[in-house]
């Protein structure tokens, strides 16, 4: 026993700043982000808290899925910051729904959604659950900084949703962590108290792009093709790849590997930047809502993220 997929949602804040509009704030140009990335756009927070674009991603989910929120037996959302330290995000959601169940949150950063799929399928394979809601939520505006021109033009805000019953449309998955701080990192934001020796480092995220690209490449072709072979299945089966959306580039290198073809590939990156851990969940909804999945289609779902963490699955779409 593992899950079904029975609804999905999404949110991202109102506001939307364009390439055009950042080079305004720092020395940069809508080619120099395109063609290093595929950005266009990106959403970011400003009156909106997390919570309040990933409630109304969870609503959405659960009305996709015709599902109330008092028959959720679990809720965990995958983030690297919530609103705040404690609760995490996934109990301020819980409040807001009038759910009752068990929630929580996890960091496995960018590949949190894969992570939290995982903890929730040990849910529904220990008979601990029967309908679940899977969140993932991320802020990245406020971890940024905004005078970095190699990193603020590259992230978005956003939170996608996934309802899960009993099923067994999960067909593989696989999470791997190589523990390495130094490429990517953000420090935490430190406090006052007087007996610290260290003074705190500036609470901003640090990214050495070239090692990234390295590791997310390689760890992609890796992961998918171990998953389709736990799965039992061909590469002729796959319906989507659904793969982070960090980097156009990184995207198309895993493709040329693989030898998957590219219009197998969904991709919203263009409009959202890397939304982190919410980027998965919002290509599943964005893909479900415009029809283009079929019942029984095989998809394949792929993340890196810092850590360095990786995860990849196989799913069957069985609506």
């Amino acid at each position: 026993m593992s899950f079904t997929i029975i609804g999905t949602g999404s949110k991202v804040p109102a506001l939307v700043k364009t390439n055009e509009q950042l080079a305004d704030l720092v020395e940069t140009s809508d080619e120099w982000i395109t063609t290093r990335t595929g950005i266009k756009q990106r959403h970011i927070c400003t009156t909106e808290s997390l919570a309040d674009i990933l409630y109304d991603a969870a609503a959405s989910a659960l009305d996709d899925a015709g599902t109330r929120a008092d028959e959720l037996d679990l809720i965990v959302c995958a983030t690297i910051r919530g609103d705040y330290i404690s609760p995490s995000l996934a109990c301020v959601v819980q409040e807001r729904l009038r759910a009752s169940c068990p929630a929580f949150d996890i960091n496995a950063a960018c590949t949190g959604f894969i992570y939290a799929l995982d903890v929730a399928e040990g849910y529904f394979a220990r008979k601990k659950a029967r309908k679940a809601l899977v969140l993932a939520a991320e802020a990245m505006s406020k971890t940024v900084d905004w005078n970095d021109r190699a990193t603020c033009v590259l992230f978005g805000d956003g939170a996608g949703a996934a309802v899960l019953a009993e099923g067994d449309d999960l067909l593989s998955i696989k999470l791997t962590a190589v523990g390495n701080t130094g490429p990517l990192f953000i420090p935490h934001v430190g406090g006052n108290c007087p007996f610290v020796a260290v003074q705190s480092a500036r609470p901003y995220l640090s990214m050495q792009g070239q090692d990234v690209y390295k590791f997310a490449v390689s760890s992609m072709c890796r992961d998918i093709q171990d998953v389709i072979k736990e799965a039992g299945i061909a590469k002729t089966d796959i319906a989507y790849v659904l793969p982070h959306q960090a980097n156009i580039r990184i995207i198309d290198a895993a493709q040329k590997r693989l030898k998957i073809p590219q219009y197998k590939y969904i991709s919203n990156i263009e409009k959202y930047g890397n939304t982190s851990a919410a980027s998965i969940p919002l290509l599943l909804d964005e893909a479900n809502r415009d029809g283009r999945f079929k019942c029984g289609d095989i998809l394949v779902l792929s993340a890196f993220g810092g850590g360095f963490t990786t995860g990849a699955c196989v799913i069957r779409w069985n609506r």
